[in-house]
Order: C-alpha cells, then sequence, then structure tokens
C-alpha cells in the first residue's frame, strides 16, 4: 500500500509504523545500524533535532514528554501526537519554515521532506535492531532515493549521512536508499 502524498496523512502512516516497532522494542539498549548509537539514541535523536529545528524555523513549540532515558515509548508518542496536531491544525497551512540552510518552504512540506522522511528512515534502523518487519514503502524508497541523489554533495557535506555502503547494481530500491543514506542494508544486530 502505497504511502500518501498528503504531508499530514504520509506523517501518521509513517510515524504509525514508527510507533509499531517502538512498542515492539524490548531491549531499548539494542545496538542499531548507526555506528555508536543503540535504540534508545533513535528515539532521541527524533525527539531532541526536529523541535529545535521547528522552533529556530518556525517559531513552534512541540509539546515535550518525558525523558528518553526515562520513557522512551512515552516520549515518542508525546513528541509524534504534537507533529501530528500541528500538520492536523488548519493554521498550519498559512505558516511557513524559514532556515539558512533550506530557504522558506511551507511549514507541512518542511516537515514532510526533513523530519517525516527521517523517522521512515530510521524505521528501518529500530526494526532491524530488534528483529522486527523491516520492509519500508518501496514507492516512498524511490522517491527519496531520487530526490537525496541530486543533492548528494550537499548532503554528504552536510555530515548528516555517512558514506555511501556499495550495494549490488540489482539490489532493491530500499536497499539502495539504505546505501546512500550510509546504512549497510544487510547488517545483522551482533549475535550475544
Amino acid at each position: 500500500m502505497a504511502l500518501s502524498d498528503l504531508p499530514s496523512r504520509r506523517h501518521h502512516e509513517v510515524a504509525g509504523a514508527f510507533s509499531d516497532r517502538v512498542l515492539g522494542t524490548r531491549d531499548w539498549e539494542a545496538p542499531t545500524p548507526v555506528a555508536g548509537w543503540v535504540v534508545r539514541d533513535v528515539v532521541r535523536h527524533l525527539t531532541e533535532w526536529f523541535p529545535a529545528f521547528l522552533a529556530a524555523g518556525a517559531g513552534v513549540e512541540l509539546a515535550r514528554g518525558p525523558a528518553v532515558e526515562h520513557d522512551p515509548v512515552a516520549a515518542w508518542r508525546v513528541h509524534s501526537d504534537a507533529v501530528q496536531a500541528l500538520l492536523d491544525d488548519p493554521a498550519t497551512a498559512d505558516r511557513v519554515l524559514t532556515n539558512p540552510h533550506i530557504g522558506a518552504l511551507p511549514l507541512d512540506r518542511a516537515v514532510d521532506q526533513f523530519y517525516t522522511a527521517d523517522v521512515f528512515m530510521h524505521t528501518w534502523d529500530i526494526a532491524r535492531s530488534t528483529g522486527q518487519d523491516d520492509g519500508l514503502d518501496l514507492d516512498f524508497c524511490a522517491d527519496l532515493l531520487t530526490g537525496m541523489e541530486s543533492m548528494e554533495e550537499a548532503m554528504r557535506s552536510s555530515g548528516q549521512y555517512g558514506a555511501r555502503v556499495p550495494v549490488p547494481q540489482d539490489a532493491d530500491v530500499q536497499s539502495r536508499l539504505l546505501g546512500f543514506i550510509g546504512r549497510d542494508p544487510y547488517w545483522n544486530p551482533p549475535v550475544s
């Protein structure tokens, strides 16, 4: 089933899939494909960078949940609900996010382009780390990959993405996207 193209609906779908993986997590200290990160760090990343991005670029203050250290499930739930409420608010249609690196964008489009896409990709990290379903929507994988390939140099120089991981030429689009963002699509958690 393809994801919606509407920012509010797509966030609902992507955050829902991420929430399912959060709820299915039993070991918050499990290593992830992101070097040096455990599963808890993935939730921390999403709940910490995005509120600052919104506050600086659009003057939006999101509701904050408990610290990820104390309750990663509740921290994610409060954060995700706050983002969804922002996207569902009719006033958001008239808001703009301004950032020195990306210029001015409609707020809902900025959320979709930078945040929802990040949640989508990190869904694989948690799923792979915790033995859950790690399949991603292939159409959205293809869209993201096409968009990111056109700005690869800027992405790599930002420090937000690791070096491209080579994958076979005939690899599926999910594996190609993961390799592009610096993940080894064949990574498995260490056996203890």
